[in-house]
């Protein structure tokens, strides 16, 4: 399939396993400068690698935790023309809803939401001003279906 993405700058957050990595490497297929996210350099590299290796294409990659505003700003700033945003990144943790403390429920809703709408924000002005761009949100299917223990 041609989804006429040839040579587009896309970044998928959270891409160095997953969901987050098959998204990456079909982009990557499909002809598109992709960046790899994840938290460290040996994750980010390893997976670089594995896109190279299936797809023949190369991948960039950004090491660092998106969650926190000075990094995804610091993405931004080296990566000015992203056309394509997958905000993809995610945590959960096992736990009854009860031991949830406050603390965890803001690093959830850090991770979770904020990053997601950060990098849109962040993103957004180099999409208008190239009139063309898209935004992708991931999420589970504990967003319909929500196991006792994953509340958040």
């Amino acid at each position: 399939m041609d989804m006429q993405l040839n040579n587009r700058l896309g970044l998928v957050s959270g891409s160095t396993a997953g969901i987050g990595y098959a998204i990456a490497e079909a982009l990557a297929a499909e002809g598109a400068k992709v960046i790899v996210n994840g938290r460290t350099q040996t994750a980010v590299d390893a997976a670089i690698a594995s896109i190279k290796k299936a797809t023949g294409h190369d991948a960039l990659g950004f090491a660092g935790d998106l969650s926190k505003s000075e990094v995804a700003e610091a993405l931004v700033r080296t990566h000015a023309d992203i056309e394509i945003l997958v905000n993809n990144l995610g945590i959960f943790e096992p736990k009854p809803f009860g031991e949830i403390e406050d603390a965890d429920w803001m690093r959830f809703f850090d991770v979770n939401v904020l990053s997601g709408v950060r990098l849109t924000r962040l993103c957004l002005p180099a999409m208008k001003q190239a009139n063309w761009g898209r935004v992708i949100f991931i999420s589970s299917e504990s967003a319909v279906q929500i196991p006792a223990e994953m509340i958040h």
